[in-house]
């Protein structure tokens, strides 16, 4: 018809596979894990409050060992695509009913696919790991160096996934909220910002390395709160 955007749905037709939906979840929670356990491997520690701003920030880093910096990013690194991938399970739920909100959100799965990993967590550790090491090189330009190596190298994966992310959220939301999908218009909730703005709830307790290790893991425990609570009610929106 004139006028209508063209629609591209990758094999995916108005039957929903059920089947596959709960598999992609289930693969996605396992994905979720495992970038959690590399995200706490990295976030277990307590900062030095003597210290301000981003030196005291940085202060837990300082005696992170090379192995716990190496397979966070190697988890990371494998972990983050595959959530990615599973995000195509919430995807199909769309796809049927909108295609403008399908096409949206896949395009946030795609920005996320290509930045997430290794456009920002792998750059993140590299970042921790110059600190590290010019702390101990150079105290006195360490913070300023590092910042400077993180603008350049971290910042434009971070800007660029930003924008992608908060395509693919706005998109899931509407279209939950909407009904265009088989599950409850108020399933809404089961998106990962909301599963990581309940983690940062955390930022109010005392600090302990338990809870910046959780608080470090904010992004991997809303996607374990998005396929945790989808699967939980996938019997239901199936019927």
């Amino acid at each position: 018809m004139s006028g209508e955007t063209y629609f591209n749905n990758v094999g995916i037709d108005e039957t929903l596979d059920w089947n596959r939906i709960r598999k992609l979840m289930i693969i996605g929670i396992f994905a979720a894990c495992m970038v959690l356990v590399g995200d706490m491997l990295l976030g277990w520690g307590l900062h030095d409050n003597t210290k301000p701003g981003m030196e005291g920030f940085l202060s837990a880093y300082l005696t992170l060992p090379d192995s716990r910096i190496f397979w966070s990013s190697f988890l990371g690194m494998i972990g983050i695509p595959l959530e990615a991938l599973c995000y195509f399970s919430v995807y199909r739920l769309i796809a049927p009913n909108s295609r403008h909100y399908a096409h949206l959100y896949r395009t946030g799965i795609l920005g996320t696919l290509t930045f997430a990993g290794c456009g920002v967590h792998v750059p993140c550790l590299a970042c921790v790991f110059f600190y590290k090491y010019m702390a101990a090189a150079s105290p006195e330009t360490a913070v300023r160096d590092s910042v400077r190596f993180g603008s350049y190298f971290l910042l434009p994966g971070m800007i660029l996934f930003f924008i992608f992310w908060m395509i693919l959220h706005i998109a899931q939301i509407i279209a939950f909220a909407k009904g265009m999908t088989p599950y409850p218009k108020w399933c809404w909730v089961f998106c990962p910002a909301v599963g990581m703005a309940l983690t940062m709830l955390l930022k109010f307790l005392p600090e302990t390395p338990l809870r910046n290790a959780l608080t470090a893991g904010w992004i991997s425990i809303g996607n374990l709160w998005m396929f945790c609570g989808l699967l939980a009610r996938w019997k239901k929106a199936r019927k």
